[in-house]
């Protein structure tokens, strides 16, 4: 039973692009018209300056450009124009957390992410062992764990 529920879950995710990527990583998806569309430079401009900071929050990015089969069924799936302009974000639970019409700015898009308990649990557990008690020798104590494992 368990083989096919994995093979199940690998069939949807080659079929799902986004879903190749739940619960290791957020998505965003860029979705444009045409390669040209000013939006889209605006948005990959954006983004091209944070990189560290898309990394550090496990963005990765996926794009529905042009008229494409895959483009047409990245859209399909989320339910996007073909004709406009469209960004994305989805978590690592596979919700679409924001959807907007003009690119998304960087310091609002780490903001919405920055405010999911997800990503906050992330951040304690990155961040533990570096505050000022840190130098002490000894043992080191786990992190609470939360209701649900990612």
């Amino acid at each position: 039973m368990g083989a096919t529920l994995l093979g199940v879950g690998a069939a949807q995710a080659a079929e799902n692009p986004p879903a190749r990527h739940q619960w290791r990583s957020r998505v965003l998806v860029i979705s444009a018209p045409e390669r040209n569309d000013p939006k889209l430079a605006a948005q990959r401009a954006a983004f091209e300056k944070v990189r560290d900071g898309l990394k550090e929050r496990d963005l990765v990015t996926l794009e529905a450009v042009g008229d494409g089969a895959a483009a047409r069924d990245l859209r399909a799936r989320l339910k996007l124009p073909a004709d406009a302009f469209r960004v994305v974000l989805i978590g690592k639970d596979g919700g679409t957390k924001r959807t907007e019409a003009v690119p998304l700015t960087a310091d609002a898009l780490f903001e919405t992410i920055d405010a999911m308990p997800m990503r906050q649990d992330e951040k304690r557990r990155r961040n533990l062992g570096r505050g000022p008690d840190s130098t002490k020798k000894g043992p080191r104590q786990a992190a609470p764990r939360s209701g649900s494992e990612y």
